[in-house]
């Protein structure tokens, strides 16, 4: 394979949270490969190809770059955020693992700031102890091992951060959600919305479990619940770094 890949994460939305490291990756691409609205972020320009694509294709969109980087193309992987996380870093390992000849193929992986770190920067620092990530999409796995999870990361009294909350094919799970961790959780425990962090459309609203509603949350959101200690001062919310023995 004569040319490479690199997958990269465009960050939340503002361009000023686009790595130096990436923006380089992007001046040197013959192509650009990802899902429709993040190929959209990046600028047109001579001798560039972008290739936008539905976001459930995933493991075809990896394929395609693949195959591009073996005729020397310079192929970069957009995903918003960071590419590993809930992202096309996987999918393209996936697709590799498939295709032993291409197993030297060169690869980077290029970090972004995720919308769950540019939340919890704008919310203060609720993630400041131990935390975990759930996607609440059932696109990939069945809601029951959402269910799962969400229980066990209540009961081990992490912090969470929710991707993908609630979507217009599915209105109701996060409903759901709201009910399960009403289950395993006090009242009083602090909600963060994170809507579109760092766009102009941004909006963050902290409420008490007994307070959130689903309608509080949609595809652009990033629900962070804090831990038991997570708490307010003035307007920022915080995790104390240490726990009572």
């Amino acid at each position: 394979m004569t040319g490479w890949i690199a997958v990269v994460g465009l960050g939340p939305g503002a361009a000023a949270l686009v790595t130096p490291e990436v923006t380089a990756a992007l001046a040197e691409a013959t192509d650009v490969v990802g899902y429709i609205p993040y190929v959209a972020r990046v600028a047109p320009r001579r001798g560039l190809t972008l290739h936008p694509s539905d976001n459930r294709v995933e493991l075809d969109r990896a394929a395609l770059a693949l195959d591009m980087a073996a005729t020397g193309r310079r192929v970069v992987i957009v995903s918003s955020g960071d590419p590993g996380v809930f992202a096309m870093a996987s999918a393209l390992f996936e697709a590799l693992e498939a295709r032993p000849a291409d197993h030297g193929a060169n690869i980077r992986i290029l970090p972004g700031i995720t919308a769950m770190l540019a939340a919890a920067a704008r919310a203060g620092a609720p993630l400041g102890h131990d935390f975990c990530a759930i996607n609440l999409s059932d696109n990939l796995k069945p809601f029951a091992e959402v269910e799962r999870r969400l229980r066990h990361a209540a009961r081990g009294g992490f912090a969470m951060a929710f991707y993908n909350p609630r979507s217009k094919l599915r209105p109701h799970q996060f409903a759901r959600v709201l009910e399960i961790l009403r289950e395993e959780c006090e009242p009083a425990r602090l909600v963060l919305f994170a809507r579109a962090v760092s766009t102009p459309e941004e909006r963050l609203c902290t409420v008490s479990l007994s307070d959130a509603t689903p309608d509080m949350a949609d595809m652009r959101t990033v629900v962070i619940v804090g831990n038991e200690a997570t708490r307010q001062v003035g307007p920022w919310l915080y995790t104390p770094r240490s726990v009572p023995a």
